[in-house]
C-alpha cells in the first residue's frame, strides 16, 4: 500500500497557525477593542519595545518600559515606580493593563510575565504597534 500523499500547507496558513500558537495562553485585545478602551479612558498601555523604538513612534498615552526592565519595574515599591516613570504604578487588580511591542512576541512575553506576578487584568495587544501604525498612523 502506498503512503497517502502529503498535502503542502500554504505559507499564509502556516503563519496564521504559528500566530495562533504564539498568542495562546494569554488574553489579547483587538484593535477595535483597544480603540474603544482608549476612547473611554479604560486602558493602561505599556509599550515594551526598546526606548529607541518607542521614541520613533508609539501609541498615544503609552508608557515605555522595555521588556528587559519590566519584571523589576512591576516589582518596585509604588513610590519608586512613580519616581522612575512619572506615573502611578499599576495595581495588581487593574483591568485592561495592555502590553504591546512591534510585532506581538515581546507583548506576549510581557503579558505572561505580568500575569505571573499577579496582574490579573494583563492583556496583549496582539496586533502590536505594527497594526496600530498601519491603521491609525
Amino acid at each position: 500500500m502506498l503512503p497517502a500523499p502529503r498535502r503542502r500547507l500554504g505559507g499564509a496558513f502556516l503563519r496564521l497557525a504559528e500566530a495562533a500558537r504564539t498568542m495562546a495562553g494569554a488574553p489579547t485585545v483587538s484593535l477595535p477593542e483597544l480603540r474603544s478602551l482608549l476612547a473611554s479612558g479604560q486602558a493602561r498601555l505599556i509599550d515594551v519595545r526598546s526606548r529607541e523604538e518607542a521614541a520613533a513612534g508609539t501609541i498615544p498615552g503609552a508608557l515605555n518600559i522595555p521588556v528587559s526592565e519590566l519584571e523589576s519595574a512591576l516589582q518596585m515599591e509604588p513610590a519608586a515606580f512613580q519616581a522612575l516613570y512619572s506615573v502611578e504604578k499599576p495595581k495588581l487588580e487593574e483591568e485592561n493593563l495592555i502590553f504591546f511591542c512591534q510585532m506581538g512576541r515581546r507583548g506576549l512575553q510581557a503579558t505572561q510575565l505580568a500575569q505571573g506576578l499577579g496582574y490579573t487584568g494583563a492583556r496583549n495587544f496582539a496586533g502590536a504597534y505594527r497594526e496600530w501604525s498601519q491603521k491609525e498612523g
